[in-house]
Parts: structure tokens; sequence; C-alpha cells
């Protein structure tokens, strides 16, 4: 079942955005008169269908894409009986150059408009919440597995990234960051500010949820919640009116202070220091388990920020987040060929399904769906031949010449495109297959 959701949710996320990309190249095609001949979500064989005026609607069995064939274009179909005779007026060829180039980025600019409506939506139907740079500031850090390997400690309180304050402690991880050239987070250690370096390639450590959940985490007070039944502490006497002041002798006042201790003693009874509901303070020897938990859950003490948007705000905050996709992602491209960013990060569709996760939430869903708009609208502005960005180079080529690039130079290059294209597809879903096989991602 839990397959069936994260595979669910990405065809779902896919066949609309390809849809919607289709559908901004049919209608900017239709809008100057060029017959559209087919539009599909989704490659052949067709699986369903139905023919309304001139254009064949249909839906495919291979769910990884989509298609718009437009009367007299060098496209994918490689349809050169077509090319063969004059030009139509309904063809695309027979347009100015540009025309072409707006039915071209047709469907990167309904992609763009796409993710950007999803993030304002989002922002202003859900605000935000997160801890703040504040409260960060206020308790501190628990470092973690991955956030230990660069030297920061727990307790630490990081005040900036890069020299410039941050609101949310989720912009420690963010990619704008961990992409930065010589990056670096400001700590204050026990009143001592000095530089953590964010070391390059630093970002390949964050290849998963899991792996960002190994960062950091922020500081918190806490009070008992609840008193396992049979469990140690419950056993010892403990209570949910009592609050934990010491373990062993060492003070605790934030949780990890006390997971920290617990697990030093591991199979042995520790001695508990309480301060009850009559003000008294008292000892008591617990049994730890070889855990190192003593059977209790705990309520922390801090609130999360939650912020509400009006919709200029939200307008405003959700395009910039949706402009931020974009340029992570040139930035983590553009590192690639310098090695910095491992190609490891490239993921298929197991990967993005793995990302949608394998539970129904809508505002997950519509997140990772709007990112993903942003990253087809990027994509398909590369200049690959097979994609949108390949036929906007050459119609900006024509437009700046006065001289179009001929019809076998074409189909010879949207050959190489698909070549290209098939590539990168088998190098991502071989991504996907060696990290099922190694338990990564």
């Amino acid at each position: 079942m839990d397959t069936l959701i994260m595979v669910g949710q990405l065809l779902l996320g896919l066949s609309i955005l390809v849809g919607l990309h289709e559908l901004g190249h049919l209608l900017t095609a239709k809008m100057f008169g060029m017959r559209v001949e087919k539009f599909s979500i989704g490659f052949p064989p067709k699986i369903a269908g139905f023919q309304w005026g001139e254009t064949e609607y249909s839906i495919g069995a291979i769910p990884l894409g989509g298609f718009v064939k437009i009367s007299g274009m060098v496209d994918e179909s490689m349809d050169a009986d077509q090319m063969a005779g004059p030009p139509q007026p309904w063809e695309f060829r027979s347009k100015p150059a540009w025309q072409r180039l707006i039915v071209m980025l047709g469907g990167i600019i309904v992609n763009v408009v796409t993710g950007i409506v999803i993030f304002v939506i989002l922002v202003y139907n859900n605000g935000e919440t997160y801890y703040s740079r504040d409260q960060v500031v206020e308790n501190g850090i628990e470092a973690l597995e991955i956030g230990e390997t660069i030297g920061l400690k727990t307790g630490d309180k990081i005040l900036d990234i890069n020299g410039e304050p941050y609101q949310s402690i989720n912009d420690l991880t963010a990619g704008s960051a961990l992409l930065s050239e010589n990056g670096y987070y400001t700590v204050d250690r026990g009143g001592e500010i000095f530089k953590v370096e964010i070391p390059r390639g630093f970002i390949n450590s964050f290849n998963s949820q899991e792996a960002i959940n190994s960062f950091v985490e922020i500081r918190y007070p806490f009070e008992l919640l609840k008193i396992d039944e049979g469990g140690a502490a419950e056993k010892a006497g403990i209570t949910t009116d009592d609050k934990i002041l010491s373990v062993n002798g060492k003070p605790i006042t934030y949780f990890d202070e006390l997971k920290s201790e617990l697990a030093k003693a591991k199979d042995q009874e520790a001695d508990i220091e309480l301060l009850t509901s009559a003000n008294d303070t008292i000892h008591t020897m617990v049994a730890v388990t070889d855990r190192g938990t003593i059977d209790i859950a705990v309520n922390p003490l801090i609130d999360m920020v939650q912020r509400k948007y009006g919709f200029a705000e939200a307008l405003k905050k959700g395009t910039a987040k949706a402009f931020t996709v974009v340029i992570v992602n040139a930035k983590a491209m553009g590192k690639m060929f310098t090695g910095e960013v491992s190609t490891k990060n490239v993921s298929g569709p197991i990967g993005m399904a793995k990302i949608y996760g394998d539970t129904w939430n809508w505002t997950k869903f519509w997140t990772i769906t709007g990112l993903i708009s942003m990253i087809l609208a990027f994509m398909n502005l590369l200049p690959i031949p097979a994609l949108d960005g390949g036929h906007v180079i050459f119609l900006l080529y024509e437009m700046i010449s006065g001289r179009a690039p001929s019809d076998r130079f074409l189909e010879n290059a949207q050959k190489v495109g698909m070549v290209i294209l098939l590539a990168l597809m088998v190098f991502a879903i071989g991504n996907d297959v060696l990290k099922l096989f190694t338990g990564e991602g």
C-alpha cells in the first residue's frame, strides 16, 4: 500500500504538470492558427483517447512525459514526409519566428505560472510554521551526526548564515546556504563568537529527509507528558506532575541533556532528582533500559512560530519561493560540472516517488508538485535540441541572423537531443536502482 501511495502521488503530480505544460504549447499554437494534430499525456502506446476537431487527445502508457504534435514542426515524431512538402499556412514552419518562439516557450511559461500559483496558495492558506532564529539563539541547537562532522556542538547558538540573519531553523539546510561559495555559520559557543565553515560539497550529505533530520535540532526545555504503564519511570514512582532536575548529579534543562545522561546509564540505575507538585525536591533510583530510556514521553516547552500572510504578502513570498527553486537548481547543476555536487543527487521516477512519500498529505503533495513544476520549467529551458530550450536557441538564431537552420540540420539536432535525453533518463533511473540496493536516499 505504501508503494501504491508513492506511485499514485507521482503519477498524479506528473500528469497535472505534463498536461499543463503541453496545454501551454497547444493553446499558443492554436492562438496563431497552427494545426495541432496530437495532444498526449504520457508516451505511446496509447491506452485511451478521443478526437475533438483537428486534434487527437490521448493518454499514453508510459507516464513519464507527454507531447504535442504541431503540423510542420521538426519534433520527436521525426515525420520527414510531412516536412518534404511545401509549407502550408497552418504549419508551424510557415509562421513568423516570434510566433514560433512563443509557442515553444508556452509550456515553460505555464509551468512557471503553475509553480508560482501553487506556492502563493500554500503560503496564503497555510502560512508558515517554524522555529525562528530568535528561538535558536535563545535555546541553542542539538548537534546531530551530520552537524557534528563540520564542527557544530550541542549548545551552540547559530547567529547567522554567511553574515546574514536567517528566519527559520530550516534555512540552515536550505540549498541557498549549502551551495554558497565559502559559506559559513556564525556561532556563539559559551560567549565565544566564531565561524563554522560549510565545507565544499557539504550538500551531498543531505541526500534524503533522514539525512536532513540528522543535522541539527533546536534545544527545548520539557515537561513530562506521559508515563508508560509498567515502565521504569512508573516503577520508580515518577508522575507527570514531577519535573526532572538532574540525572546522576548532572543538571537537566533541555531534553537532549536528559537523553545524553540516560544513554550513559544504559542497563544501570540512574539517580534522578525530581521537583514534585508539592514543591519538594526528592531523589529516586530508576532502572534505565538498554535503549537508554525510562519509558516516558515529553512535551516540548517551546512553541513554533506560526505566521499568516495576506494575499499581497503571500503573492510576494510565494513567488520568491518558486524562483528560489530555480536558482538553487541552476547552482547545483553548475556545481555538478565542477564535481562539488555529486551526480548521485540526480533522481529518476523512483527517487521522485520517494520524495512524495508513503503517506498522502495534500500540503506536502502540492509543495512537491510546485517544486517539480519549477524544476521542469528550468530543465525544459536547457539548450538541448529535443527540449523546448533547444528550439528556442534555434529560433533566436533565426531572429538574429535572419536565416533559419535547414530542416535536415534540425532533424539531426533532434536525433542528437533524443540520444542525450535517453542517456540522462537511463542515468537517473540507474541512480535510483543503485540507491535501492545500497540503501542510500
